[in-house]
Protein backbone atom coordinates (compact mmCIF):
# COMPACT_ATOMS: atom_id res chain seq x y z
CA UNK A 1 0.00 0.00 0.00
CA UNK A 2 1.58 3.25 -1.44
CA UNK A 3 -0.66 6.27 -0.03
CA UNK A 4 1.99 8.87 -1.31
CA UNK A 5 1.25 8.00 -4.83
CA UNK A 6 -1.57 9.80 -4.73
CA UNK A 7 -1.63 13.16 -6.17
CA UNK A 8 -3.92 15.34 -3.80
CA UNK A 9 -4.33 18.49 -6.65
CA UNK A 10 -5.14 15.46 -9.69
CA UNK A 11 -7.34 13.88 -6.75
CA UNK A 12 -9.60 16.82 -6.31
CA UNK A 13 -9.25 18.13 -10.31
CA UNK A 14 -10.60 14.63 -11.13
CA UNK A 15 -13.30 14.68 -8.43
CA UNK A 16 -14.70 17.54 -10.92
CA UNK A 17 -14.59 15.39 -13.84
CA UNK A 18 -16.21 12.98 -12.35
CA UNK A 19 -19.15 15.08 -10.93
CA UNK A 20 -20.31 16.34 -13.84
CA UNK A 21 -22.54 14.11 -15.72
CA UNK A 22 -24.44 13.58 -12.43
CA UNK A 23 -24.57 17.44 -12.04
CA UNK A 24 -25.76 17.84 -15.40
CA UNK A 25 -28.35 15.10 -15.41
CA UNK A 26 -29.57 15.69 -11.33
CA UNK A 27 -30.38 19.69 -12.15
CA UNK A 28 -32.22 18.90 -15.16
CA UNK A 29 -34.34 16.31 -13.31
CA UNK A 30 -34.43 18.56 -10.51
CA UNK A 31 -36.61 21.33 -12.95
CA UNK A 32 -38.81 18.30 -14.54
CA UNK A 33 -39.37 17.29 -10.81
CA UNK A 34 -40.48 20.81 -9.55
CA UNK A 35 -42.73 20.93 -13.10
CA UNK A 36 -44.44 18.13 -11.00
CA UNK A 37 -43.47 15.35 -13.30
CA UNK A 38 -41.47 12.65 -11.68
CA UNK A 39 -39.16 10.91 -14.77
CA UNK A 40 -37.60 7.71 -13.74
CA UNK A 41 -35.84 7.81 -17.05
CA UNK A 42 -33.14 9.52 -16.80
CA UNK A 43 -30.33 6.73 -17.32
CA UNK A 44 -32.32 5.61 -20.60
CA UNK A 45 -31.62 8.64 -21.96
CA UNK A 46 -28.50 9.27 -20.69
CA UNK A 47 -26.69 6.29 -22.25
CA UNK A 48 -28.37 7.49 -25.77
CA UNK A 49 -27.13 10.64 -24.88
CA UNK A 50 -23.67 8.92 -24.57
CA UNK A 51 -23.70 6.79 -27.26
CA UNK A 52 -25.03 9.77 -29.67
CA UNK A 53 -22.76 12.18 -28.57
CA UNK A 54 -19.97 9.91 -29.10
CA UNK A 55 -21.10 8.19 -32.63
CA UNK A 56 -21.53 12.06 -33.98
CA UNK A 57 -17.98 13.05 -32.05
CA UNK A 58 -16.22 10.23 -33.88
CA UNK A 59 -18.22 11.11 -37.25
CA UNK A 60 -17.83 14.07 -37.00
CA UNK A 61 -14.05 14.87 -35.51
CA UNK A 62 -15.90 17.60 -32.99
CA UNK A 63 -16.77 16.12 -29.39
CA UNK A 64 -18.70 19.92 -29.19
CA UNK A 65 -21.26 18.82 -31.91
CA UNK A 66 -21.24 15.58 -30.08
CA UNK A 67 -22.60 17.08 -26.95
CA UNK A 68 -24.97 19.42 -29.27
CA UNK A 69 -26.24 16.02 -30.39
CA UNK A 70 -26.40 13.74 -27.26
CA UNK A 71 -28.53 16.96 -25.75
CA UNK A 72 -31.26 16.23 -29.12
CA UNK A 73 -31.48 13.08 -28.67
CA UNK A 74 -31.93 13.00 -24.85
CA UNK A 75 -34.69 15.43 -25.10
CA UNK A 76 -36.24 13.37 -28.37
CA UNK A 77 -36.28 10.82 -25.51
CA UNK A 78 -37.54 12.01 -23.14
CA UNK A 79 -40.46 13.77 -25.50
CA UNK A 80 -41.53 10.04 -25.80
CA UNK A 81 -42.30 10.27 -21.98
CA UNK A 82 -43.80 13.71 -22.40
CA UNK A 83 -46.73 11.67 -25.13
CA UNK A 84 -46.95 9.17 -22.85
CA UNK A 85 -47.46 10.71 -19.88
CA UNK A 86 -48.78 14.50 -20.07
CA UNK A 87 -51.20 14.00 -23.30
CA UNK A 88 -51.98 9.85 -23.20
CA UNK A 89 -52.02 10.08 -19.29
CA UNK A 90 -50.43 7.09 -18.97
CA UNK A 91 -48.31 6.44 -15.26
CA UNK A 92 -45.20 8.66 -14.57
CA UNK A 93 -43.42 5.76 -12.95
CA UNK A 94 -44.38 2.78 -15.05
CA UNK A 95 -43.12 4.86 -18.27
CA UNK A 96 -40.33 6.40 -16.44
CA UNK A 97 -39.12 2.92 -16.37
CA UNK A 98 -40.15 2.12 -19.66
CA UNK A 99 -37.77 4.62 -21.21
CA UNK A 100 -34.75 3.41 -19.41
CA UNK A 101 -35.42 -0.05 -20.52
CA UNK A 102 -36.10 1.25 -24.05
CA UNK A 103 -33.05 3.38 -23.96
CA UNK A 104 -30.87 0.56 -22.55
CA UNK A 105 -31.85 -1.31 -25.73
CA UNK A 106 -31.64 1.10 -28.16
CA UNK A 107 -28.16 2.82 -27.18
CA UNK A 108 -26.41 -0.97 -27.49
CA UNK A 109 -28.16 -1.58 -30.98
CA UNK A 110 -26.52 2.00 -31.70
CA UNK A 111 -23.17 1.39 -30.47
CA UNK A 112 -22.02 -2.26 -32.04
CA UNK A 113 -19.69 -0.42 -34.06
CA UNK A 114 -18.89 1.71 -32.16
CA UNK A 115 -16.96 -0.59 -29.33
CA UNK A 116 -12.95 0.15 -28.85
CA UNK A 117 -12.76 3.28 -31.00
CA UNK A 118 -11.27 6.07 -29.27
CA UNK A 119 -13.34 9.78 -29.56
CA UNK A 120 -11.51 13.04 -30.38
CA UNK A 121 -10.39 15.13 -27.47
CA UNK A 122 -11.98 17.79 -26.18
CA UNK A 123 -9.72 20.54 -25.67
CA UNK A 124 -9.43 22.55 -21.92
CA UNK A 125 -9.85 25.79 -21.90
CA UNK A 126 -6.44 27.87 -20.65
CA UNK A 127 -7.34 30.92 -18.61
CA UNK A 128 -4.41 33.48 -18.93
CA UNK A 129 -2.36 33.51 -15.12
CA UNK A 130 -4.88 32.17 -13.46
CA UNK A 131 -4.11 28.43 -15.00
CA UNK A 132 -0.56 28.72 -14.20
CA UNK A 133 -1.16 29.48 -10.47
CA UNK A 134 -0.06 26.60 -7.90
CA UNK A 135 -2.49 24.28 -7.09
CA UNK A 136 -5.33 26.42 -7.29
CA UNK A 137 -4.86 27.16 -10.96
CA UNK A 138 -4.66 22.66 -11.94
CA UNK A 139 -8.13 22.10 -9.71
CA UNK A 140 -9.89 25.17 -10.68
CA UNK A 141 -8.90 26.44 -13.90
CA UNK A 142 -7.44 23.66 -16.48
CA UNK A 143 -11.34 21.82 -17.02
CA UNK A 144 -13.16 21.81 -20.63
CA UNK A 145 -15.77 24.08 -21.26
CA UNK A 146 -18.72 21.19 -20.43
CA UNK A 147 -17.46 21.24 -16.49
CA UNK A 148 -17.68 25.33 -16.53
CA UNK A 149 -20.98 25.28 -18.06
CA UNK A 150 -22.77 22.66 -15.65
CA UNK A 151 -21.49 25.39 -12.57
CA UNK A 152 -23.13 27.89 -14.82
CA UNK A 153 -26.26 25.99 -15.64
CA UNK A 154 -26.57 25.10 -11.74
CA UNK A 155 -25.87 28.61 -10.41
CA UNK A 156 -28.72 30.26 -13.32
CA UNK A 157 -31.40 27.54 -12.36
CA UNK A 158 -30.63 28.31 -9.30
CA UNK A 159 -31.27 32.25 -10.03
CA UNK A 160 -34.58 31.43 -12.39
CA UNK A 161 -36.24 29.37 -9.81
CA UNK A 162 -35.88 31.98 -6.50
CA UNK A 163 -36.14 35.26 -8.05
CA UNK A 164 -37.99 34.99 -11.62
CA UNK A 165 -41.30 35.28 -12.95
CA UNK A 166 -40.59 32.03 -15.30
CA UNK A 167 -39.27 30.30 -12.14
CA UNK A 168 -42.58 31.14 -10.09
CA UNK A 169 -44.93 29.57 -12.56
CA UNK A 170 -42.65 26.73 -12.64
CA UNK A 171 -42.97 26.08 -8.58
CA UNK A 172 -46.54 26.86 -9.00
CA UNK A 173 -47.51 24.05 -11.56
CA UNK A 174 -45.71 21.67 -9.66
CA UNK A 175 -47.27 22.78 -6.22
CA UNK A 176 -50.84 22.98 -7.44
CA UNK A 177 -51.31 22.41 -11.38
CA UNK A 178 -54.93 23.17 -11.18
CA UNK A 179 -54.91 26.53 -9.87
CA UNK A 180 -52.01 26.94 -12.43
CA UNK A 181 -54.58 26.69 -14.86
CA UNK A 182 -57.08 28.46 -13.23
CA UNK A 183 -55.06 31.67 -13.62
CA UNK A 184 -54.43 30.73 -17.30
CA UNK A 185 -50.99 29.27 -17.48
CA UNK A 186 -50.50 26.28 -19.63
CA UNK A 187 -50.13 23.50 -17.81
CA UNK A 188 -48.78 21.22 -20.51
CA UNK A 189 -46.78 23.15 -22.26
CA UNK A 190 -44.86 24.35 -19.30
CA UNK A 191 -44.25 20.81 -18.37
CA UNK A 192 -43.36 19.59 -21.69
CA UNK A 193 -40.64 21.92 -21.78
CA UNK A 194 -39.40 20.55 -18.68
CA UNK A 195 -39.36 17.42 -19.64
CA UNK A 196 -37.75 18.13 -23.11
CA UNK A 197 -35.02 20.53 -20.79
CA UNK A 198 -34.58 17.47 -18.52
CA UNK A 199 -33.84 15.46 -21.25
CA UNK A 200 -31.44 17.32 -23.10
CA UNK A 201 -29.38 17.76 -19.74
CA UNK A 202 -29.63 14.11 -19.05
CA UNK A 203 -28.04 13.45 -22.92
CA UNK A 204 -25.29 15.63 -22.48
CA UNK A 205 -24.71 14.23 -18.93
CA UNK A 206 -24.28 10.90 -20.86
CA UNK A 207 -22.02 12.41 -23.90
CA UNK A 208 -19.50 13.60 -20.83
CA UNK A 209 -19.01 9.87 -19.94
CA UNK A 210 -18.55 8.90 -23.13
CA UNK A 211 -16.51 11.89 -24.26
CA UNK A 212 -14.30 12.75 -21.49
CA UNK A 213 -14.48 10.94 -18.55
CA UNK A 214 -14.09 7.48 -19.59
CA UNK A 215 -13.59 8.22 -23.39
CA UNK A 216 -14.90 5.35 -25.17
CA UNK A 217 -18.31 3.20 -25.85
CA UNK A 218 -19.15 0.29 -23.80
CA UNK A 219 -22.41 -1.14 -23.19
CA UNK A 220 -24.07 0.18 -20.14
CA UNK A 221 -21.58 2.35 -19.46
CA UNK A 222 -23.53 5.09 -17.49
CA UNK A 223 -23.69 2.08 -14.47
CA UNK A 224 -26.32 3.63 -12.60
CA UNK A 225 -25.35 7.32 -12.68
CA UNK A 226 -29.12 8.32 -13.51
CA UNK A 227 -30.55 6.13 -10.70
CA UNK A 228 -27.74 8.72 -8.71
CA UNK A 229 -29.06 11.51 -10.40
CA UNK A 230 -32.68 10.92 -9.15
CA UNK A 231 -32.10 10.33 -5.80
CA UNK A 232 -29.59 13.42 -5.27
CA UNK A 233 -33.06 15.29 -6.45
CA UNK A 234 -34.97 13.98 -3.78
CA UNK A 235 -32.30 14.45 -0.62
CA UNK A 236 -31.13 17.39 -2.14
CA UNK A 237 -34.80 18.65 -1.02
CA UNK A 238 -35.12 19.99 -4.33
CA UNK A 239 -32.52 22.91 -3.74
CA UNK A 240 -29.95 23.42 -6.99
CA UNK A 241 -27.00 24.44 -4.66
CA UNK A 242 -27.66 21.29 -2.59
CA UNK A 243 -27.82 19.29 -6.09
CA UNK A 244 -24.16 20.95 -6.58
CA UNK A 245 -23.07 19.92 -2.75
CA UNK A 246 -24.05 16.25 -3.28
CA UNK A 247 -22.83 15.73 -6.99
CA UNK A 248 -19.26 16.76 -5.86
CA UNK A 249 -19.34 14.39 -3.06
CA UNK A 250 -20.36 11.52 -5.41
CA UNK A 251 -17.58 12.36 -7.52
CA UNK A 252 -15.38 12.81 -4.62
CA UNK A 253 -15.94 9.37 -3.28
CA UNK A 254 -15.65 7.55 -6.26
CA UNK A 255 -12.50 9.31 -7.62
CA UNK A 256 -10.91 8.72 -3.94
CA UNK A 257 -11.59 4.65 -4.03
CA UNK A 258 -10.17 4.06 -7.45
CA UNK A 259 -7.07 5.97 -6.18
CA UNK A 260 -7.18 3.51 -3.08
CA UNK A 261 -7.62 0.82 -5.78
CA UNK A 262 -4.59 1.77 -7.20
CA UNK A 263 -2.69 2.32 -3.91
CA UNK A 264 -3.35 -1.65 -3.22
CA UNK A 265 -5.19 -0.33 -0.13
CA UNK A 266 -5.85 -3.89 1.74
CA UNK A 267 -10.05 -3.57 1.15
CA UNK A 268 -11.43 -6.03 -0.80
CA UNK A 269 -12.58 -4.13 -4.66
CA UNK A 270 -16.35 -4.86 -3.84
CA UNK A 271 -16.64 -2.86 -1.33
CA UNK A 272 -14.61 -0.02 -2.46
CA UNK A 273 -17.00 0.33 -5.75
CA UNK A 274 -20.03 0.25 -3.76
CA UNK A 275 -19.03 3.15 -1.42
CA UNK A 276 -19.43 5.93 -3.42
CA UNK A 277 -23.42 4.84 -3.93
CA UNK A 278 -23.21 4.15 0.11
CA UNK A 279 -21.33 7.51 1.64
CA UNK A 280 -23.60 9.42 -1.09
CA UNK A 281 -26.96 8.42 0.42
CA UNK A 282 -26.25 8.52 3.75
CA UNK A 283 -24.92 11.96 3.59
CA UNK A 284 -27.56 13.11 1.52
CA UNK A 285 -30.18 11.95 3.73
CA UNK A 286 -28.10 14.29 6.37
CA UNK A 287 -28.39 16.89 4.20
CA UNK A 288 -32.06 16.51 3.72
CA UNK A 289 -32.68 16.79 7.76
CA UNK A 290 -34.75 20.20 7.36
CA UNK A 291 -37.46 17.89 5.87
CA UNK A 292 -38.25 20.08 2.98
CA UNK A 293 -41.34 18.48 1.13
CA UNK A 294 -41.68 17.47 -2.50
CA UNK A 295 -43.63 19.88 -4.62
CA UNK A 296 -47.36 18.78 -3.68
CA UNK A 297 -48.65 18.39 -7.54
CA UNK A 298 -45.41 15.61 -8.03
CA UNK A 299 -45.83 12.46 -10.05
CA UNK A 300 -49.77 13.49 -10.33
CA UNK A 301 -51.37 13.88 -14.27
CA UNK A 302 -52.89 16.81 -15.13
CA UNK A 303 -55.84 16.73 -17.74
CA UNK A 304 -57.54 20.44 -18.22
CA UNK A 305 -61.59 19.06 -18.23
CA UNK A 306 -61.08 18.48 -14.48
Amino acid sequence: MDLSAINPVLLIASLMVAATPLLLAAVGELVVEKAGVLNLGVEGMMIVGAIAGFATAVESGSPLLGFVVAAIAGAALSTLFAILTQFAQANQVASGLSLTLFGLGLSALMGQSYVGIKPPQMQDIHFPLLSDLPVVGPILFTHDIILYFGIALTAAIWAVLKYSRVGLILRAVGENHDAAHALGYKVLRIRVLAILFGGACAGMGGAYISLIRVPQWTEGMTAGIGWIALALVVFASWKPWRVLLGAYLFGGVTVVQLNLQAAGVAIPVEYLAMSPYLITIVVLVILSADKSSAPAALGRNFHASR
